[in-house]
């Protein structure tokens, strides 16, 4: 998978990949919150993260720390059958992509995918690999695999935000 960067997003001065190992749920929960706050108050703007990862690795559970970090109160599911799942919070607007199910990627065109990744917006999107050349280009993309002793992370900055987020990150 390809991702652009332009020419101002040099990364020199940051660290550009770490890796956490996550025993549970609570601390994969624990890590979305971590990224949240960072977005919500150092960062404070939009960002695109890309969630990589099998079946039941813990995408939607990272998102949901992250949706609840932001400020949500109450349930955060899996879009599953409809592409997006949007939380509209007080200073921020946050939605949650999941493309297993999509057929072909010019569907996100017809949906105006274009008009989710404005200034302000955040965009967590599951099996961006489907998406194709529609979506915009990621700040960070997480991967997640299954390991004997949790869930492996590793967090990877594409642009300069994103490095931003990652120098932000904590050991958990």
């Amino acid at each position: 998978m390809r991702y652009f960067r332009s020419n101002n997003d040099k990364m020199n001065d940051f660290t550009t990949k770490k890796n956490y190992i996550l025993a549970d749920e609570l601390a994969t929960i624990a890590m979305g919150k971590q990224l949240a706050d960072i977005v919500k108050n150092e960062l404070k703007q939009g960002v695109v993260v890309f969630l990589n990862g099998d079946l039941g690795a813990g995408k939607t559970t990272l998102t949901r720390g992250f949706v609840q970090g932001m400020g949500h109160i109450g349930h955060v599911k899996s879009p599953t059958y409809t592409l997006v799942e949007p939380y509209d919070l007080p200073d921020w607007q946050v939605y949650h992509f999941d493309l297993y199910r999509l057929a072909d990627p010019e569907e996100l065109e017809f949906m105006g995918i274009r008009d989710y990744f404005g200034t302000g917006n955040i965009a967590l999107i599951e099996w961006s690999e489907n998406g194709a050349e529609y979506l915009a280009s990621p700040d960070i993309v997480i991967s997640i695999n299954i390991v004997p002793t949790g869930r492996q992370f590793s967090v990877e900055a594409t642009s300069v935000k994103g490095a931003k987020i990652l120098q932000g990150c904590k050991t958990l």
